[in-house]
């Protein structure tokens, strides 16, 4: 399908950007770095008749460790969040879920905020970055709001943001001593294939004990999304492969996969199973000391 004629916009600042996309309204998508957007508009799936592109707005681009809070530009690459130190330091489950995004090509393009903003159910950094508790900054021509980052979604491609908002950075904070996290993802291929379900694992211990937990979900449900059962399930118990046997049951439960040319949803939910299991896991062999990813 031919791509529908736009108009073009290269604003300078945040500020110009967020005007432009409040005086354009419905009719204005913001470009980051296009891997989901430009099929989008071949499908058919966005109509926007002005596309306001941010590549020149420097201060959505960076990773910074700043006192107890790891600040990810939305303009960061994919590309660059799998080949930072910090971000394998301070949230492995990201660094991983950014090394299983498409191709070396796709990751020098892609970036955070899009993996955000674009809300596909596959997108594989929202689980990751769900279980590390990350919050999003918002900004408007009106000032800024910070939401957590499952609070994102509205719906299949859908966000809460408004006219003239923009995500500006990811917040994660850091993780609590004896903490480990994990992502785990089935596809049909290695590369280039998008997740036919993924699971992201939280881990805190205390001893032998779980004080804290969180699994979340993609391409198994509208949107990625965290399971609310699973804290109740895990907080409190030695972890033992027959609890993340029943935790993984638990987030099948939860899941609402679709059938299509992937997989049916009988198998998602099989993956689901497995995938919980995996992540967990790793995520307390992580928390029992070993650390960041490699």
């Amino acid at each position: 399908m031919a791509t529908l004629p736009f108009t073009y916009h290269r604003p300078a600042t945040l500020a110009e950007a967020c005007a432009l996309g409040q005086a354009l309204a419905g009719d204005a998508a913001f470009l980051a770095g296009g891997t989901e957007l430009v099929p989008d508009y071949r499908r058919g799936r966005e109509t926007a008749t002005h596309l306001i592109a941010l590549g020149r707005i420097a201060e959505l681009r960076g990773i910074v460790r700043e006192g107890d809070t790891l600040r990810i530009g939305a303009l960061t690459t994919v590309g660059a969040i799998a080949a930072s130190p910090d971000v394998r330091a301070w949230l492995p489950a990201l660094a991983e879920a950014a090394r299983a995004l498409g191709s070396p090509q796709i990751r020098s393009l892609a970036t955070i905020g899009g993996n955000f903003c674009r809300a596909v159910s596959c997108a594989d950094l929202p689980p990751a970055a769900l279980v590390g508790g990350a919050r999003l900054r918002i900004v408007s021509g009106a000032g800024e709001r910070t939401i957590s980052a499952d609070a994102l979604f509205a719906g299949p491609r859908k966000t809460v943001l408004g006219p003239g908002e923009v995500l500006a950075e990811i917040l994660i904070p850091a993780a609590a001593p004896h903490t480990g996290t994990s992502f785990e993802r089935f596809a049909q291929r290695r590369g280039m294939a998008l997740a036919v379900a993924s699971a992201a694992a939280s881990l805190v211990l205390d001893g032998e004990r779980i004080a804290r937990a969180a699994v979340a979900l993609g391409a198994v449900g509208p949107v990625p999304f965290l399971v609310t059962p699973i804290p109740g399930l895990l907080q409190g118990e030695v972890a033992t492969d027959a609890l993340f046997a029943v935790a993984g049951a638990l987030c099948a439960d939860a899941a609402r996969p679709i059938s299509d040319i992937r997989g049916s949803d009988v198998f998602r939910r099989d993956l689901v199973v497995v995938l919980v299991r995996r992540a967990l896991a790793r995520a307390l062999t992580r928390a029992r000391g070993a650390g960041a990813v490699s």
